[in-house]
C-alpha cells in the first residue's frame, strides 16, 4: 500500500532547454530580453504562468502588468507545445529506477505544475508514461503544489486507499508540497532550485536516481 510520486521537469527529464527556448521565444515576441540558461532554470517549477512572468520580471526589472504577462504565456505556450520535446533527455539512473520499481510492482505517479497536456507529450516522447498509474499536472485541478491536494490526488489516483507516499523532486515547491502533505521527501542534487539543495529541508538527497530504491527503504522503515 505504498505509493511513490514524482516531479518531472529537473527530476526524471532535463526539459530545461526546451522550456528556455520556448520562453526566449515569446520574450522576444513581446520585445523583451531573453534571459542567459543558468537564470531560466531558476524559474522553472512554479508552473508555465509564473515561469514566464519571472522571465519578464528578469528583463524590465519590475512586475509586469497582467495584460504583457498574459500575452507572453500565450506565445510562450505555443511555441513550447510546437517543439517541447526536441532537446529534453532523461537524467541518468531514471529509466533503470523506473523499470526496477515497476518490476516490483510499485505504484508510482507524476505529480507536475506543468501543463498536463504537454506533460504528457514528455513523458509519451520518452517512453515514460507506461511506468505511471496517474499524471496530474498543473492545470487539471484548483489547486497546484505546493498545496496538498496536488500531490494527495495524486496518490489517491496512483494506488487508492495507499498507506505510505514519499515525494520526488528537485525544488523548494516540491518540498513545500510534501510537508503540505505530511508526507517524506526526497530531493535530487540536480534540477531546478533557486537555493543549494541543502538549504531545502528535504528527509534525503540523492545525485543519481539509482539511489532511491535504498532511501526508501529507510523512509518506509523510518517510525
Amino acid at each position: 500500500m505504498r505509493v511513490v510520486i514524482f516531479d518531472l521537469d529537473g527530476t526524471l527529464v532535463d526539459t530545461a532547454p526546451d522550456i528556455i527556448e520556448a520562453l526566449n521565444r515569446a520574450l522576444i515576441a513581446s520585445g523583451l530580453e531573453t534571459v542567459d540558461d543558468s537564470v531560466g532554470r531558476g524559474f522553472i517549477g512554479g508552473g508555465a504562468r509564473e515561469l514566464v512572468k519571472l522571465g519578464i520580471m528578469a528583463s524590465v526589472g519590475d512586475a509586469p502588468e497582467d495584460i504583457l504577462v498574459d500575452a507572453t504565456f500565450a506565445r510562450f505556450m505555443t511555441y513550447y507545445g510546437e517543439s517541447s520535446t526536441d532537446k529534453s533527455v532523461l537524467y541518468p539512473g531514471v529509466r533503470e529506477s523506473l523499470e526496477q520499481f515497476a518490476d516490483e510492482g510499485l505504484p508510482m505517479g507524476v505529480c507536475t505544475n506543468k501543463p498536463h497536456e504537454i506533460s504528457l507529450t514528455v513523458l509519451e516522447a520518452l517512453d515514460l508514461q507506461r511506468y505511471f498509474r496517474s499524471v496530474i499536472g498543473g492545470d487539471v485541478l484548483p489547486e497546484r503544489k505546493p498545496h496538498a491536494r496536488h500531490i494527495l490526488e495524486t496518490a489517491s489516483q496512483t494506488l487508492p486507499g495507499y498507506r505510505q507516499a514519499v515525494m520526488i523532486g528537485d525544488s523548494a515547491t516540491d518540498v513545500a508540497a510534501a510537508r503540505n502533505s505530511g508526507i517524506p521527501v526526497v530531493v535530487v542534487s540536480y534540477g531546478y532550485r533557486q537555493v543549494p539543495v541543502e538549504e531545502l529541508g528535504a528527509d534525503a538527497v540523492i545525485s543519481d536516481m539509482r539511489e532511491l530504491p535504498a532511501e526508501l527503504t529507510r523512509l518506509w522503515n523510518m517510525p
